[in-house]
């Protein structure tokens, strides 16, 4: 089903002033991506690396950040953590959470 689904890369763009942070930062980065990746109906492609470079320009770090997801729905996004090549990864959470309410 998630197979041959179109993959669309969301990205971010920025600068970093401290590089003692870079790797916090990152980690809040593909987050936030991932985020408005799920508001928009998108899930993460786990089998696909989040590409994350850094570049020094003599006063700061520039980086940018790409992460890959596929299409599933915006209902389904909320319950799809994301997509392991063909399998997707469901939110425990979030099904028994459903599974309470229908009982």
């Amino acid at each position: 089903m998630y197979s041959h689904k179109p993959i669309k890369r969301f990205g971010l763009e920025g600068e970093i002033y401290d590089d003692s942070h870079i790797v916090r930062l990152k980690d809040q980065y593909v987050f936030m991506v991932t985020s408005v990746m799920k508001n928009h109906g998108y899930v993460p492609r786990y089998d696909i690396d989040p590409d994350f470079t850094v570049g020094y320009n003599g006063k700061t770090f520039e980086f940018q950040l790409s992460v890959y997801g596929v299409y599933v729905g915006k209902e389904r996004a909320k319950w799809i953590l994301g997509i392991d090549k063909n399998t997707p990864i469901q939110s425990h959470i979030t099904q028994t959470s459903k599974s309470n309410e229908l009982s």
